[in-house]
Parts: C-alpha cells; structure tokens; sequence
C-alpha cells in the first residue's frame, strides 16, 4: 500500500500533502499494460487525484481529473475517493515517443498542450461540481498548479512524478501539493518558494527512501510543520456485478434483448479494472425484464 500524509505549518499558513503512490501506480501499470510514457502521464493524473481526494469534505465523495488533450494518449481519468484509494483508465494505453529534450519521458507529448483538464467533484449532491481550465503544459503538475490558481484562486505548487524502469516497472511514484492559506506573509511565500526551488525531483526522493512525512516536512521546512493525519491509500476499483447489472439496465429492455438474441454469452469487462463479468442469455433476459 502507499502512503499520504497531510502537513500544516506551526502558525497555520501553509499546508502540505505528500504521498508515496509507487504501489499504485505499479498495479495501474499492471492492469493497463500501460507503455512507459503513459505509465508516467496517467501515474501522475493519478497521484494528483489521491492527494486531491483528500482534500473533499467526506470520505465518501470522489473526485474525478479528466485530461483531454491533442496528443496520441487520447483521454486520461483518474479518480479518487475521499482517502485516496485511486483507480484510471486511458484511451491508447500504448503510445510509444523519443524522450524529450531533455532527455526525460515526453510526458507532455503524449498528452498535447491543446485541450482542457476537467476537475469533478461527487459530493452527494444532485449535481456534480465541474471546473476546468485549459491545458497549460501536459507535464500535468503544471495544469494541477494552474486549476487551483485560476478555478479556486488559491495559490498551490503540485509536484509530481513517475520513475519507470528500463523493464516498464515502476520504481517510484509519488508527490506533493502545498498551498497557502489566507493571511500568509511575504516572508512565509518567500521561504517555500526557496524550499521548493532545493527540492530533488519528487521520484528521486522516493526512490532514495524518503517517506511522505519526510518529503512534506522538507517542503515546509523553516515552518514548524505539524502532522495532522495520514492515509493508506493504493490502486482500487469499487466495481462489482450489481453495479454492472444496474449500467446493462440502463441501455434498455430492447436493446438487452438484441444482445440475448444475439449472443449465448455476453461478456462485460470494467475499464478500470478489467475485470470480466459474464452474463447467459437467460439472465439477459431477466433483466430485461
């Protein structure tokens, strides 16, 4: 399981969410067979996602990031629920590009610098909230950092990254989001923009053993930080057959009939999990019914 920390500041100003996500962005990689760059692109969504599910009021609610850029990747979700758990999907699990200049995974690239990033909040609500901003970068930390500062004007750096082995494993994967709250001082913006411009790459830090605490205490370093709780958090999918039974329902009684009619076996497989779920025609029917 990863690990994520939240982080507050001794006078209150500034918190810090870190979370170690190698695990889970190694089972996304295993079940989406994911190439290297889009292990790196969707690893990222996804990170980003849990630390931002934390932030939701209840551990019930969710948040969903959809990117939907030019470039060959096609759409990137990422979803997460109140403590973090993640899980994703992506249109072209396997897009193959020469590294960037800067000899890195051209994450951007895959993604396209042409297009929006969706933010959605399901908090019970009759009405999910949507926000969205345009594309800024495709690096994703960047379109993160752009989110908040232009759909909820809250000043925030996101960090965020995926180290991929030479054999498509992931080696490390983590991240942080820190913000300022209201009433921050000149000095206070000052000295995190000095500790944010010392940090390592967030992969590095992980892959040499730092813990989430750790990296958040170095962001807020200067600051007195405080621990305020921590989550377990990994790759999860919350499907099952009732909620598949429910979706077949949906498209209609003729149309569920055309596929009894159709096929002895009608195999239904969960995007984000890939998990497969059989259903005979004789239960096709029944719930056509």
């Amino acid at each position: 399981m990863g690990k994520l920390v939240r982080t507050i500041s001794h006078e209150g100003g500034v918190i810090c969410i870190a979370v170690d996500s190698t695990d889970a962005i190694a089972k996304m990689e295993q079940v989406h067979k994911t190439s290297a760059v889009i292990t790196a692109a969707e690893g990222r969504l996804l990170t980003a996602a849990s630390i931002m599910g934390t932030l939701l009021k209840s551990k019930d609610d969710s948040i969903t990031l959809r990117m939907e850029g030019n470039g060959p990747v096609g759409h990137l979700i990422a979803v997460s629920d109140g403590s973090g758990n993640v899980k994703g999907y992506m249109t072209n699990p396997v897009v193959e590009l020469p590294l960037n200049s800067k000899g890195k995974l051209d994450v951007a690239g895959a993604v396209g610098n042409d297009g929006f990033l969706y933010v959605i909040r399901d908090m019970g609500m009759k009405e999910p909230y949507i926000g969205q901003v345009p594309i800024v970068s495709g690096e994703i930390a960047e379109d993160i950092t752009s989110y908040y500062a232009i759909s909820e004007q809250i000043p925030t750096v996101c960090g965020l990254g995926v180290l991929v082995d030479q054999d498509l494993s992931v080696k490390a994967a983590g991240g942080f989001l820190v913000q300022l709250l209201p009433g921050a001082t000149d000095e206070e913006i000052d000295r995190l923009e000095a500790n944010i411009n010392s940090l390592k790459p967030v992969s590095q830090m992980i892959e040499e053993g730092m813990t989430p605490q750790e990296i958040a205490f170095k962001v807020l370093e200067g600051f007195e930080p405080e621990l305020l709780d921590e989550y377990d958090m990994g790759y999860v999918c919350d499907c099952c057959r009732d909620r598949v039974e429910r979706a077949l329902i949906s498209i209609g009684k003729t149309e569920l009939l055309k596929m009894a009619e159709e096929e002895e076996l009608v195999e239904v497989g969960c995007q984000f999990c890939d998990k497969k779920y059989v259903f005979t025609r004789h239960q096709l029917k029944q719930l056509a019914k």
